[in-house]
C-alpha cells in the first residue's frame, strides 16, 4: 500500500496557522488531504497544570495527550479511519462533535508542539513553521480569545499571553524554526508560501495515485 505523505506545520500560538490551514485544505479535493489538529488532543480541563496565580496554563506540552495524537497519526498513515470528540475550547456554547480522519495521500499534522512532540515529528516528511513578529501575535490573541474563546477580558489574554504563551514560544516552539522545510512570513499575507506548498503537494498526490 503506498504510504501517504505527512506534513508537520507549526508556529507560534496566533502565527495564522489557523488561516493558513482552511486556504490550504480548500485548495484539494478533500478525499486527497486530512488535516489532523492538536487542539483536539488537549487533556481534561482537570488535569491541566495551574500556575503560582491560580491560573490554569493551557499553553504547556503537558497540556495535550501527545500519545494519542501520535498513535491516530500512525494509524492514519496505515489506512485506518481515526475517530475523535471536537475540543471546544471550553466553551459551554459549542456542543462538542466527532470527528472523523479518513486516510488520504496528504496528511497533514498541525499545533504549537507538532515538532517537540518526538513520536509525533518522527512521522513527518516536511515540516512548515508559519511565522509572524510579535505584535502580529499578539493582536490576532486578543481577537480571538475575547471574541471566539470567551476568555474573561483584556486583562486576562494580556496575562495569559506573557506568563504562558511567550515563555512556551521561547522554549518549546522557535528552536524548532530552523529546523524545518519551509518558513512561510505571516505579517501580511501568506499567498506566495501558500502557492508553493500547495504545488509541491499535488507532486506529491500525483505520485500517490500513479
Amino acid at each position: 500500500m503506498q504510504q501517504p505523505y505527512i506534513i508537520g506545520i507549526t508556529g507560534g500560538s496566533a502565527s495564522g496557522k489557523t488561516t493558513f490551514l482552511k486556504k490550504l485544505m480548500a485548495s484539494f479535493d478533500p478525499k486527497d488531504i486530512c488535516l489532523m489538529a492538536q487542539d483536539n488532543y488537549y487533556l481534561p480541563h482537570d488535569d491541566q497544570e495551574i500556575d503560582e496565580n491560580g491560573v490554569i496554563n493551557f499553553d504547556l506540552p503537558s497540556s495535550f495527550d501527545a500519545t494519542a495524537y501520535a498513535r491516530d497519526v500512525l494509524k492514519l498513515r496505515n489506512g485506518e479511519v481515526v475517530t475523535r470528540p471536537e475540543y471546544t475550547f471550553n466553551n459551554p456554547n459549542i456542543i462538542p462533535r466527532e470527528l472523523v480522519f479518513n486516510p488520504a495521500p496528504i496528511i497533514v499534522v498541525e499545533g504549537i508542539f507538532v515538532f517537540y512532540f518526538e513520536e509525533v515529528a518522527k512521522l513527518l516528511n516536511l515540516r512548515v513553521y508559519i511565522d509572524a513578529e510579535e505584535h502580529v501575535k499578539l493582536q490576532r490573541r486578543i481577537l480571538r480569545d475575547v471574541k471566539e474563546r470567551g476568555y474573561g477580558g483584556l486583562d486576562d489574554v494580556l496575562y495569559r499571553y506573557s506568563n504562558h504563551v511567550v515563555p512556551t514560544y521561547e522554549k518549546y516552539i522557535r528552536p524548532y524554526k530552523y529546523d524545518t522545510d519551509l518558513i512561510i512570513p505571516n505579517n501580511r499575507h501568506f499567498e506566495n508560501g501558500l502557492e508553493v506548498l500547495v504545488s509541491f503537494l499535488r507532486t506529491k498526490i500525483q505520485s500517490y495515485y500513479s
